[in-house]
């Protein structure tokens, strides 16, 4: 039998080495970017920005009201670029989220745990479902409902008297008929809210999560304000758009283009807008004792609409109104 080779101390020491390498390369570079929020948050307090998709944040960009930090004017974190800098002299810190609660929510969470943030202004697009707005125009709701959190129940189930809503197929079918619809009906539930100023473990079933009330009424100043009507020099809207302060929105992982279910939300919670990430910004941010305030323009109309949805024709001008708009509130915000 052959002798088994031992390893040189110059082998070994490769291999240590290699091991190393591989074991510390993403903590030392989480722990670089720790490094850099403390530094940072040492000149705190900031604005928390959070949108979702490209286009917000380039239309923010493309106001040209975002002056970057000298020395950090990024920090890489968890696959998120958090943007330093200054809008109108205030100190903000602005993210791109990602589509859905989850995103919307990790990331609040993650500005509110790491960043030394005394609110958090979510902006962005969203589907109108109120015929008295149109696309182009800017809503900064009071409130919003989870309308994504219901229990799909069979055709003869017993709805629960705690259900904030009902939702039943058969009212759908075409030719509408008295038959029932297999899919039954969804029975719509509150959400379970945490909070630092609540018990431990003690949630609070919650509707409607309200934005801050002293925010809204410095957006309230907005209405009024000048806001974009065409995309380009050939298309344009009909109507001048408007910003409108004080409805209600709803938030759901739905992007909703169906005509009756955006009338149904509508006539069930009053609400004037649907998106997907902002129930859980406010939500989150109210947990952690932030102020917010959410400020969305219409791209579309939610499936009401003849034809193809709009939101690949409006959703810039939308985002452009919305980051327009975001940046008046920061500039008539608390001066830090």
């Amino acid at each position: 039998m052959a002798a088994k080779s031992v390893p040189s101390f110059l082998e070994v020491l490769v291999l240590i080495c290699l091991v190393s390498t591989c074991v510390s390369a993403k903590p030392t570079n989480r722990i670089k970017s720790h490094n850099v929020i403390k530094e940072l948050n040492r000149k705190g307090p900031y604005i928390g920005l959070i949108t979702v998709i490209a286009t917000e944040e380039n239309a923010f960009f493309d106001t040209g009201a975002f002056k970057p930090h000298p020395k950090h004017p990024f920090v890489d974190l968890a696959g998120r670029r958090f943007w330093v800098g200054k809008v109108n002299g205030k100190k903000v810190i602005c993210v791109r989220c990602g589509d859905g609660m989850v995103n919307a929510a990790a990331t609040t969470q993650q500005m509110a745990d790491l960043f030394d943030v005394k609110g958090i202004v979510h902006f962005g697009i969203a589907g109108n479902v109120n015929s008295s707005m149109s696309i182009g125009d800017v809503t900064i709701p009071k409130q919003f409902a989870d309308t994504g959190l219901w229990d799909w129940l069979n055709p003869n189930a017993t709805l629960d008297s705690s259900y904030v809503g009902e939702l039943e197929f058969e009212s759908y079918n075409v030719p509408n008929c008295n038959g029932s619809n297999l899919l039954g009906r969804l029975g719509y539930d509150s959400e379970q809210f945490y909070s630092e100023s609540g018990d431990p473990n003690t949630p609070q079933s919650l509707l409607w999560a309200q934005v801050s009330k002293d925010w809204l009424q410095v957006a309230a100043s907005l209405e009024g304000m000048e806001l974009e009507r065409c995309v380009n020099s050939t298309l344009c809207l009909q109507e001048k758009p408007k910003l409108v302060v004080g409805l209600s929105g709803s938030t759901s992982n739905i992007f909703v283009d169906n005509g009756a279910y955006s009338d149904f939300l509508f006539h069930t919670f009053k609400v004037s807008s649907a998106d997907m990430e902002s129930s859980a910004v406010v939500m989150t941010s109210l947990s952690n004792g932030l102020a917010v305030i959410v400020i969305r323009g219409l791209s579309d109309l939610a499936g009401r609409q003849k034809g193809h949805n709009s939101h690949e024709t409006f959703g810039s001008l939308a985002a452009h109104n919305s980051a327009k708009a975001l940046v008046q509130f920061i500039d008539r915000l608390y001066t830090y």
